[in-house]
């Protein structure tokens, strides 16, 4: 396992993270969950990450009692607030000051640690002003609760102006989580370049592309028994835009011979690609089954030549997806109530 600074700051973290979102609590069996953990663990994993959302609580509980036993030193515990949470009420959601104060104090007893490495914006409010969201932050830092802050898929103008109240509050915005992949590059115009000059790191999910670039997923066939795309909890919803897109399956297909020749599965091919990215410190990687964590961790300092990243890019040619304007489209413009 290779690890990586995260931002600007002292924190290292393990390339391969292990996230927990659309399996724990919902997807499969704690003992399961739990058997995933600890493949992760035993493939040199130290970097967790999770949030309040993921299964409406029940995912930091079985990441917590999956850890519980380890050396919490020897840790990285990263989770995340901001989308309904419990019952789901009027200020059981966003970025107010109420919902941060009250959603680390829950977060931290549901994962049975008394601080986590990093607390997450998991979107942009656009609901609350952005000095009392960061004012919060700051104070669940110099609370101890929290040692870093980041945020997910907020644009880089968002960014900066974030970055900035955190600098003048005396805190450190060192992370970004966006979806990035071979097939979706929107961050890659604004949002990277933003971040490299800020010093802020990418912890990238999808790599895989919810597995479409497992190449699992065949043009004009079914999906496979057991796939994401075939789970009625949540995973065919995610996938379904993709699997949509008859053109993209079929030139996922034509990268299995550059994986082939490179001795690596498409998915540690895909893994590969975004840790080749100087700005990205991790790539997030789901499981349902222990030897899925096994397959991806092979992925960790494996470099992909200058030659194979112009292959790829011509074998998915205009599949691609690099829309920086998307960025504004995922957070939501009123709060999910």
């Amino acid at each position: 396992m290779q690890f990586r600074y995260l931002g600007n700051s002292g924190l290292k973290i393990s390339e391969i993270t292990y996230g927990n979102w659309l399996t724990h609590g919902s997807q499969v069996e704690n003992d399961a969950a739990t058997a995933c953990v600890n493949a992760a663990l035993d493939a040199g994993i130290t970097t967790f990450d999770t949030a309040d959302t993921y299964a409406n609580l029940k995912a930091e509980e079985v990441l917590g009692d999956a850890l519980a036993g380890q050396r919490r030193e020897s840790l990285e515990i990263f989770t995340k607030v901001y989308f309904p949470t419990g019952p789901k009420g009027p200020n059981d959601t966003g970025l107010s000051r109420k919902h941060i104060m009250e959603s680390i104090n829950g977060s931290l007893r549901r994962l049975r640690t008394d601080y986590v490495d990093l607390y997450q914006a998991h979107r942009y409010d656009y609901e609350t002003p952005l000095e009392e969201t960061m004012q919060a932050f700051a104070d669940v830092v110099r609370s101890g609760k929290a040692l870093y802050i980041g945020v997910s898929e907020w644009t880089a103008e968002q960014l900066r102006a974030g970055h900035s109240l955190a600098k003048d509050l005396g805190v450190q915005l060192i992370s970004s989580q966006p979806q990035y992949s071979m097939v979706w590059r929107v961050i890659e115009e604004k949002v990277v370049p933003t971040c490299a000059e800020l010093g802020i790191s990418q912890i990238v999910w999808s790599p895989v592309a919810q597995g479409i670039l497992t190449g699992k997923y065949l043009p004009g066939s079914p999906a496979p028994e057991g796939s994401r795309a075939a789970d009625d909890k949540g995973g065919a919803q995610m996938i379904s835009g993709m699997l949509g897109r008859e053109e993209l399956l079929r030139r996922v297909q034509d990268l299995r011979p550059i994986a082939e020749e490179l001795s690596l599965t498409m998915a540690q091919l895909a893994v590969a690609w975004v840790l080749q990215n100087d700005n990205v410190a991790a790539a997030l990687i789901g499981a349902s089954r222990p030897e899925q964590v096994a397959e991806n961790v092979a992925a960790s300092g494996v470099t992909l030549d200058q030659g194979v990243l112009t292959r790829i890019d011509d074998v998915l040619g205009d599949t691609v997806v690099r829309d920086s304007e998307k960025t504004y489209s995922v957070s939501p413009k009123s709060r999910l109530v």
